[in-house]
């Protein structure tokens, strides 16, 4: 077990989905949080302040960060790269960053050895964290890992929530596909990867996205078939632009798709929800099994 410590920076969304994940596989597992608290950590799993996580990093075997760069560039490297250097039984660096490293391909298809062209500052700053990791790394002997993920949802984070809450919208916007991927697919791949790591020369590019880039609208009409409810009303583009704030605009600003077929050959497994359609099925019966084992007990 002292052999396979994984330090996980940022067990929000997805990184608690790895820490669970990988305590499954038998690792020893800490993390940080924004906010941390006794009651966040998933079971087993150890809850560090990230000020204090130094000594942890220096001790890993695996590290996944997933916290986001800010204009003084990536928060672990700023804070904790004297640890870093210290962590002798370090073997493999997993970093979440962003397919918004390749900005705009006007709907065209991106694939893993696409050269990066960010068109935003988020897609650019994201892409120089994944430069200085690789740098912090070099001739060191560690594999770097860089997953580049599209638009993450899953259990309480999709379009049946949005739907049930009244807030949710049908953008009529037909050209406009994005890639989404599943927070149990991201776990299961950044824990194949790390049980599967590629020669430590070269930073290795995987994306995260599901074999079915689709429309926001297309999304909201299965999440509403499945609930039984009529989906929202289309809304013209321009007029859903001009009611949102400057961060959904941008997101509306790049459209591309991403080809992750090379990933999922390189560590050897298939997405357990290759489109929306299975994930969105996957998640509502979840949650109505777990309704059903309230009511039974």
């Amino acid at each position: 077990m002292g052999e396979r410590r994984m330090v996980i920076l940022g067990l929000g969304y997805a990184g608690a989905a790895i820490a669970r994940a990988a305590r499954r596989a038998g690792f020893e597992v800490a993390g940080t949080r924004r906010a941390p608290g006794p009651e966040e950590a998933p079971p087993g799993v150890a809850l560090l302040p990230f000020a204090a996580a130094g000594e942890a990093i220096a001790a890993a075997s695996h590290l996944v960060i997933t916290a986001a760069p800010g204009e003084a560039g990536d928060p672990v490297l700023e804070a904790h790269r004297a640890a870093l250097a210290r962590a002798a039984g370090l073997r493999w660096v997993g970093y979440l960053s962003t397919t918004g490293v390749y900005g705009d391909r006007d709907g065209g298809w991106v694939e893993e050895a696409t050269p990066p062209a960010p068109g935003q500052e988020r897609g650019r700053r994201r892409l120089r964290a994944e430069q200085d990791w690789a740098a912090a790394l070099a001739g060191r002997g560690v594999a770097l890992d860089l997953f580049r993920t599209g638009g993450i949802y899953g259990p309480g984070r999709s379009a049946l929530d949005e739907l049930r809450a009244g807030r949710a919208r049908r953008v009529d916007a037909p050209r406009h596909r994005f890639s989404r991927i599943h927070r149990d697919d991201i776990a299961a791949a950044v824990l194949a990867a790390a049980l599967r790591p590629a020669a430590p020369e070269m930073p290795r590019v995987l994306h995260l996205a599901d074999d079915l880039p689709s429309t926001g609208a297309e999304v909201m009409e299965e999440a509403a078939r499945l609930l039984g409810l009529p989906p929202p009303p289309l809304v013209p583009l321009e007029q859903a632009l001009a009611a949102m704030s400057p961060m959904g605009r941008s997101f509306w600003a790049e459209n591309r798709r991403v080809a992750s077929g090379a990933t999922q050959a390189m560590l050897g497994l298939r997405w357990r929800h290759p489109t929306y359609r299975e994930g969105l099925a996957a998640i509502l019966a979840a949650e109505r099994g777990a309704a059903g084992n309230e009511g039974g007990g």
